[in-house]
C-alpha cells in the first residue's frame, strides 16, 4: 500500500501537482478504508463455507444432478471461477476451462433434447447411467479432499438424492408424454431448468432455507412416485430394456 501511495505522489509531482504530507496521509487513509470495505464485502462469502453451507452445497449438487447434471457442473464451475462462491478443493476442477466448455456444450444439447416429447424420455434413459453417479461424485467432492469418511457419507446421500430426483423427473415425463401436445413437455422442461438454478442459488446463499426446501421437495417426490406408480414401472422397464436386462419373451406354443 505504501509503495502504491509513493508512486501516486510521484505521478502527481510529474504532473506539476505537489501534495503536502497531510494530503498524502488522507489519500492513504481513504485507500485503506476502501480496502477494508472490499475485504468486508468478500468476507461473508468466505464465511459461508461453514458446515451447514457445505452440507447444503453437497445436497444441492446431488439433488439437482438427478435432472440437470450438466447445468449443475457448469453453474458450479462458473460461480467458482467468477469468485461468487469459494469452491471446496474437491470441486476446484470444475473451474477448469475444458470442464466448463464440455459441460456448457452438454448443457445446450440437453436443453433442446429435453424439450422434445419422447426424445426427452430417451435422453433420460441414456443419461441415467451418468446422472446418479455424477450426483454422488459431486456431493463427495465437497468433503472428499478433507475427510474421506465425510466424502463417502456425502457421496451416498448425494447419490440417493440424485436417484430420487431422477426417478421423479423420468416418471413425471412418462406421464406427460401420454398427452399428444408438446406444451406440457416444454413447461415441465423450463420448470426443471429454473429449478436447477434456484436450487444452486438457494443452497449457496441460504443453506438453512434450502434444507427446509429440500425436505419439502423430497416429500413431494415420494408422493408423486406413489401416485404415478404405474408410470414408474414403465420407466424401470424401459431402463432394463435399454441396458439389455429385459426379460426374454416367452416362447409361443
Amino acid at each position: 500500500m505504501q509503495e502504491l501511495i509513493q508512486q501516486l505522489v510521484q505521478w502527481l509531482h510529474a504532473m506539476g501537482i505537489h501534495p503536502n504530507h497531510e494530503t498524502a496521509a488522507a489519500v492513504g487513509e481513504a485507500m485503506g478504508q476502501a480496502g477494508a470495505a472490499v475485504g468486508g464485502a468478500v468476507a461473508p462469502v468466505v464465511a459461508k463455507l461453514d458446515m451447514p453451507a457445505l452440507l447444503a452445497l453437497a445436497a444441492a449438487l446431488g439433488w439437482a444432478s438427478g435432472f440437470r447434471l450438466y447445468a449443475v457442473v457448469f453453474l458450479t464451475g462458473a460461480m467458482g471461477l467468477a469468485g461468487w462462491i469459494p469452491l471446496p478443493q474437491g470441486l476446484s476442477l470444475l473451474q477448469h476451462p475444458a470442464v466448463l466448455t464440455a459441460s456448457g456444450f452438454m448443457l445446450l444439447v440437453e436443453f433442446f433434447a429435453d424439450k422434445i416429447p419422447w426424445l426427452d424420455s430417451v435422453w433420460d434413459s441414456i443419461n441415467s447411467v451418468v446422472r446418479i453417479p455424477g450426483g454422488a461424485l459431486l456431493a463427495a467432492g465437497v468433503f472428499g479432499a478433507d475427510s474421506a469418511t465425510m466424502g463417502l457419507v456425502a457421496g451416498i446421500l448425494g447419490g440417493s438424492l440424485a436417484a430420487t430426483s431422477f426417478a421423479t423427473k423420468a416418471t413425471t415425463r412418462a406421464a406427460i408424454n401420454t398427452s399428444p401436445e408438446p406444451v406440457s413437455n416444454w413447461l415441465a422442461s423450463f420448470f426443471e431448468d429454473g429449478l436447477a438454478v434456484a436450487v444452486m442459488w438457494l443452497a449457496t446463499q441460504y443453506p438453512v432455507a434450502f434444507g427446509i426446501a429440500l425436505a419439502v421437495m423430497v416429500v413431494v417426490s415420494v408422493l408423486l412416485l406413489i401416485v404415478l406408480w404405474k408410470f414408474l414401472l414403465r420407466v424401470l422397464a424401459k431402463l432394463k430394456g435399454f441396458f439389455g436386462h429385459a426379460a426374454p419373451a416367452p416362447n409361443s406354443a
